[in-house]
């Protein structure tokens, strides 16, 4: 049975639905998937918000983290009335309230071995909004073992980098860095600090990514390619990324040992 848009729908997303690239086919699609938000932090929180706002169907939030005050200057679904709630439930509210008709589920766990792959196999798309390394290449190892797209992102001080990953057809998280990176080797936004508004920046592309999937503008996603916005010179700037064959998640090796497992 196919979805039909009704008026207030057509109201609401008119000035999305307008857009060639899009149409009332994309609303439909975007209706009808679902992505999960890792993260309901500083990236998180403008991408949840403006996925809501797209009218994404299904909308799952992870975060095992309360609010802090220090959050606040950042985290934009979160207010100085939310500090000490769960930032998934602050969320949610915030959530709720802009796009009442957007489902929305919410994960109150830090993700890990034991839950990244139930939790990714259940959604068409993945934003990782998250603040740590080993969260990250969890993320890509989980997301490429069961072939969900993603987009990535980190942020520091005054710059941004993202890119998005769709298995089997583009470089990964882990093409572009084999491993983490030593402890303490590199400072977190925790240690070195982070603009706020260059965590809007990002979330707000990762957000874009994920819609721009939903219409299957492919050709034009991130992939192949790692976008960095410097917000004191306001220039953007893309690197190549090719697939490494002899990449851990997605090289040939990777490809012959998934092979083998099936037959």
């Amino acid at each position: 049975m196919t979805l039909r848009l009704t008026s207030e729908q057509i109201e609401r997303y008119g000035r999305q639905i307008m857009i060639p690239d899009l149409g009332g086919k994309t609303q439909i699609r975007l209706l009808q998937g679902s992505v999960l938000v890792i993260g309901a932090g500083g990236l998180g929180s403008p991408a949840a918000f403006y996925l809501a706002a797209a009218g994404i169907g299904t909308l799952g939030l992870v975060d095992s983290d309360r609010v802090e005050l220090s959050n606040l200057q950042r985290q934009i679904l979160h207010s100085t009335e939310d500090i000490g709630r769960q930032k998934v439930q602050s969320a949610r509210e915030k959530l709720h309230r802009l796009n009442p008709e957007v489902e929305i589920r919410v994960y109150p766990v830090r993700l890990g071995d034991d839950n990244a792959s139930e939790l990714i196999a259940s959604y068409d798309f993945v934003i990782d909004g998250s603040d740590n390394f080993a969260t990250k290449f969890l993320i890509n190892d989980i997301a490429v073992s069961l072939g969900k797209p993603f987009s990535h992102a980190g942020i520091m001080r005054l710059q941004g980098q993202t890119m998005t990953v769709i298995p089997g057809k583009s470089a990964c998280y882990r093409c572009l860095f084999n491993d983490p990176p030593a402890p303490g080797e590199i400072l977190n936004c925790q240690q070195a600090g982070i603009l706020g508004a260059v965590a809007g920046t990002i979330g707000s592309i990762q957000a874009a990514e994920a819609i721009k999937y939903f219409a299957g503008m492919e050709e034009e996603l991130l992939v192949g390619r790692l976008l960095i916005y410097d917000a004191k010179t306001v220039e953007f700037r893309t690197v190549e990324v090719s697939r490494n064959p002899r990449c851990r998640a997605c090289g040939k090796a990777q490809e012959e040992s998934k092979a083998t497992s099936i037959v």
